[in-house]
């Protein structure tokens, strides 16, 4: 097994992940100041796109209020060392959509699937290869499948090219032995590198991504004052702290990116990034975090408890692009509300 690693390369998400808690409406102006706060810091990699990747903006997922290309070149322009990343979810994103992205000035793609789907990932991982880009695999809701599939998986993706292979508990869900038994699977079976992905529902973001990192993975993200999907992630400042602490080098200076977080970021968050009932739930039951704001506007919509909404969620395992399965329980739950009412 390798040695846990002394080097640790930080992918920040805030103006990715975020995009989900800003309901898609980052300006040109804001992804300036975050992209050259983070720059000036010395992060290494800053994520740039739709909350759920290249081509999200849609009825679907949400619309954008600027277009996403329009975003990834204002971070290139002002960034003198960081690298542009984009997303990347095959079905949502097209190969066109990345060779765009490449000409505003992205740097990395990150192909993301469900974590028992990265055969519908090859292509998009071969295009990033050849375009020349840090090519990596994403594997979404990490939880729901056993170790022996997850590597399975991850095989798949580095056999297409991925350079590094990420764990992504997408739903907040993991705990931190279970991070490292999924990263230490992936380190024996891989020779590629290993990332980590958390969310912060349970409030084990940071434990998890130390225990990812202990397990030997040397990529892990985070986003300023947590801003991300649900209760958001890995809390990058926090992060850089820590690391730091544990002796680990991520090349990041922690005034710097104090300063970004608490000075740019803070001050147009929509809501403070706390654990709430509903995103507790979320790491309770397993439910992809993207899901609550969707979650709950149709509790609004239908008036039941949202949180009813997400443990039904929970147990028909619902995964990413069925968020229209969100409004469908609502009714279901609305129509027995009903029912119990008139009886």
């Amino acid at each position: 097994m390798m040695a846990t690693p002394s080097k640790i390369h930080l992918v920040d998400v805030t103006l990715r992940d975020g995009s989900h808690a800003m309901k898609h409406a980052f300006t040109v102006e804001q992804v300036k100041q975050v992209a050259e706060g983070l720059d000036k810091a010395g992060m290494e990699y800053l994520e740039v796109s739709h909350g759920d990747g290249l081509g999200g903006s849609s009825l679907q997922y949400g619309f954008s209020k600027v277009n996403e290309m329009e975003l990834i070149a204002a971070a290139a322009e002002v960034c003198k060392n960081a690298k542009v990343s984009v997303l990347l979810l095959p079905g949502i994103g097209v190969k066109e959509d990345l060779e765009e992205a490449v000409k505003a000035g992205a740097k990395m793609v990150r192909v993301a699937t469900h974590v028992t789907e990265a055969d519908v990932a090859k292509q998009h991982i071969e295009l990033g290869r050849k375009l020349g880009l840090k090519t990596v695999g994403f594997l979404m809701m990490a939880h729901m499948a056993p170790v022996e599939k997850l590597v399975e998986q991850a095989k798949l993706f580095e056999s297409y090219g991925a350079e590094i292979v990420y764990v992504t508990d997408s739903a907040g869900t993991l705990l931190p032995h279970e991070v490292k038994e999924r990263v230490s699977a992936l380190r024996e079976a891989l020779s590629c590198e290993i990332g980590f992905h958390g969310h912060n529902n349970l409030s084990l973001a940071m434990a998890n991504s130390i225990a990812a990192v202990e397990a030997g993975a040397t990529y892990i993200d985070g986003s300023l004052r947590c801003l991300g999907a649900g209760s958001g992630n890995t809390q990058t400042e926090v992060m850089v702290a820590v690391f730091e602490r544990l002796g680990y080098e991520t090349g990041v200076k922690l005034y710097p990116i104090m300063d970004v977080a608490n000075e740019v970021v803070a001050k147009w968050m929509p809501r403070p990034q706390e654990i709430t009932g509903s995103s507790l739930i979320m790491g309770y039951s397993g439910v992809y975090s993207s899901f609550l704001l969707h979650t709950q506007d149709a509790a609004k919509k239908f008036g039941v408890d949202e949180r009813d909404i997400l443990v039904e969620l929970g147990k028909r395992k619902a995964v990413g692009g069925q968020e229209d399965f969100i409004y469908d329980i609502a009714a279901q739950l609305a129509k027995k509300k009903t029912a119990e009412t008139i009886r």
